[in-house]
């Protein structure tokens, strides 16, 4: 059976080929903001500081991600230098983005004046969303999926049609992990809004938080995928990075708390 997959260009303006994955990541990036505007208006911060950060901190995360992905994969770019800047055809590592998103707002904290942690925290969810559906871009490009399956399993998961259909790749189905990770990321943002509102948590624990949550989710799903970037012939990257980042945000939960840099609590 040979299925027709979703053509990964949405629009071609004769030379110019506007892909699917570049605008769901615009999209992502978008909701993210309004999320984070609408936050930091209820608590009292310039949302236009949001705006002024994803001006460059997007494009700065864009950078890292690719420079992530490339430097891991260095032995295909180094024969094929003219895809190094192809971003349209996948290949951005989100931990990559995240180094350049952590490094773009203590920068940009420092230049405005305002509290890195409480930016972090307002971000949080915004972050999550952003991956959420940025991860509807690698199913658009057939990438980002896990090993083979059956299309019996595929609609016992009570699938829609066009997503069963996509998953179909020469010849076989493939588990599709963009979409357990997507649903991971939504129930975390649903859990970071309920927990900001209900816990008391200090500045910077729901930043923490969010990097706790998505790397659980992350180290698992990754297990299951095809396509992940190897330190040796057996541990994947991300699973090392999801393990060590909630190490580290476990101990730093516990030293800011100790060392008493987290008195505020969120929102104030």
């Amino acid at each position: 059976m040979e299925l027709t997959p979703i053509n990964p260009v949405a629009i071609q303006l004769g030379p110019i080929a506007v892909h699917w994955y570049g605008l769901i990541l615009g999209t992502g990036a978008l909701v993210g903001l309004l999320l984070a505007m609408r936050e930091s208006k209820r608590l009292g911060l310039n949302p236009e500081l949001f705006l002024d950060l994803i001006m460059w901190g997007v494009p700065i995360s864009i950078l890292c991600a690719r420079l992530y992905y490339v430097t891991f994969e260095w032995d295909y770019y180094r024969e094929h230098p003219g895809d190094i800047l192809a971003v349209w055809k996948g290949g951005l590592a989100i931990h990559g983005a995240l180094i350049g998103a952590v490094l773009t707002g203590i920068v940009f904290a420092r230049l405005k004046n305002v509290s890195f942690w409480r930016l972090a925290d307002i971000a949080a969810p915004s972050i999550l969303i952003g991956q959420a559906i940025g991860r509807w871009g690698n199913f658009m490009n057939q990438e980002a999926h896990g090993g083979p399956t059956t299309r019996e399993f595929l609609e016992s998961l009570q699938l829609p049609e066009f997503i069963i259909n996509q998953m179909y790749i020469n010849g076989q189905y493939y588990h599709p992990t963009f979409l357990y990770e997507s649903l991971w990321n939504l129930a975390g943002v649903a859990l970071l809004l309920i927990i900001r509102r209900t816990l008391p948590l200090r500045r910077g624990e729901l930043f923490l938080s969010y990097f706790i949550w998505y790397s659980i989710g992350r180290f698992f799903i990754e297990g299951m995928r095809t396509d992940s970037l190897m330190l040796t012939d057996t541990l994947r990257i991300a699973q090392v990075i999801s393990i060590v980042i909630i190490v580290a945000a476990l101990i730093l939960w516990v030293v800011r708390r100790k060392m008493g840099l987290a008195k505020a609590r969120y929102g104030e």
